[in-house]
């Protein structure tokens, strides 16, 4: 079975659901599955230093990249338009029994969708969130636009859409598109344990060892909802606890969340720490005490997961997708998204912090069981070979 994955971008800097495709690619590979990934030399404001045209071995996996028209407009950057994709994609795509793409409103999965319906070649379409409710209402004009010319048709000739959770196929059900849909989460790749992580990350942040830590990690953009979080955590200056903040995003934004900080008075019990991976990373996941995500929309949030596989409760508002597994399994709070609300639960967690770890502790077992990348893997093989076979796929509407 050869499966071609086409996102437009890969980078760090694009959050999780850029980041999982490689880890899916790679635990397709392992159970059999022959898997690659074409994409943009993409990388937020830059481009990631990479071989181009060619296939590489990037993460572990086959991926070739190709040139992202990179103008000083931010619009037309963020489309990234590839001409060279384009052409190698008219040229190969038919070589693949399916293809697998990631994202909609962006050149590269809608010109591989456009490709596909001309060739005739079975696709199935992952639209990561942007078919939900809050983020269709984001330039909102423009969107219906782009969904009523030229993405709606893209979407209902696909063979399947993949959602990764029940409040995304809620959401794409309000669209009323003729392609059936299926529901199937991300997997986690479960770093290895840091034992000392409490420690180093105290040490790091320059605190005592008994200091609370609660931590926000994803990019930093209005719609994660730090303009909750920060005011309700300015109500609970009379605990002790330092902030960090973990993520980037634009000037203009960094410069809105540092006046949050000083206007909510918990600026000097927080850290900046920017953008992070890899161990530094691990040792935030591993060693805070709570994770806190007040996000509006989250169709996933891969980010929860690695939080509640590091065995750490969580705090997210009911815009993340994850939201009801949180509170059906008892793994954190679930507030409503107001800035009172947060901060009750904020004090609820402070005031008994035993009960966060015996949270963490459930959690760490649950997502080991039920989020293993090689059972996702497996799950997705039986949907291709479904979708291939022109079957009914399990769990489709």
């Amino acid at each position: 079975m050869k499966i071609l994955h086409i996102i437009p971008s890969v980078a760090s800097v694009r959050g999780g659901p850029s980041q999982a495709v490689v880890e899916m690619v790679k635990s397709q590979r392992n159970v059999g599955i022959q898997a690659e990934i074409v994409t943009t030399n993409d990388n937020g404001k830059d481009l990631l230093e990479v071989p181009l045209s060619a296939w590489m071995e990037y993460k572990q996996v086959p991926v070739q990249f190709f040139p992202r028209f990179s103008p000083n407009i931010d619009a037309i950057r963020e489309f990234a338009f590839s001409r060279q994709l384009t052409a190698w994609l008219w040229q190969n795509a038919a070589n693949y029994d399916l293809l697998h793409i990631h994202a909609i409103f962006s050149y590269a999965s809608t010109a591989a969708m456009a490709i596909a319906r001309l060739q005739g070649i079975p696709y199935i379409v992952r639209p990561l969130g942007q078919l939900c409710e809050w983020s269709l209402q984001q330039s909102a004009r423009k969107k219906q636009l782009y969904l009523s010319l030229i993405e709606h048709a893209n979407l209902d000739r696909a063979q399947a859409i993949h959602l990764t959770s029940e409040q995304e196929k809620q959401d794409v059900s309000r669209l009323n598109l003729k392609a059936p849909s299926f529901v199937l989460p991300h997997g986690l790749a479960i770093p290895p344990a840091i034992p000392n992580a409490r420690s180093l990350l105290r040490k790091h942040l320059n605190i005592s060892a008994n200091e609370p830590v609660i931590l926000f990690l994803s990019r930093l953009h209005p719609k994660k909802g730090l303009d909750y979080l920060i005011p309700a955590l300015g109500k609970l200056t009379h605990h002790r606890f330092t902030f960090a903040i973990a993520g980037n995003g634009s000037k203009e934004y960094e410069a809105e969340i540092e006046n949050l900080l000083v206007s909510h008075g918990i600026r000097d019990r927080t850290h900046l720490m920017g953008f992070v991976e890899g161990e530094t990373k691990n040792m935030l996941m591993q060693g805070a005490d709570l994770f806190a995500l007040t996000s509006h929309s989250e169709n996933f949030a891969v980010v929860v997961l690695e939080a509640l596989a590091a065995g750490i409760p969580v705090l997210v508002t009911p815009g993340v997708a994850l939201a009801k597994v949180v509170q059906q399994q008892q793994l954190g709070y679930v507030p409503e998204l107001d800035v009172t609300a947060i901060a009750s639960a904020l004090d609820r967690y402070l005031n008994n912090p035993q009960a966060g770890i015996d949270m963490g502790d459930r959690a760490r077992q649950i997502v080991c069981e039920k989020y293993a990348w090689k059972r996702i893997a497996l799950d997705m093989q039986q949907i291709y070979t479904d979708i291939l076979q022109q079957k009914p796929i399990s769990g489709v509407d």
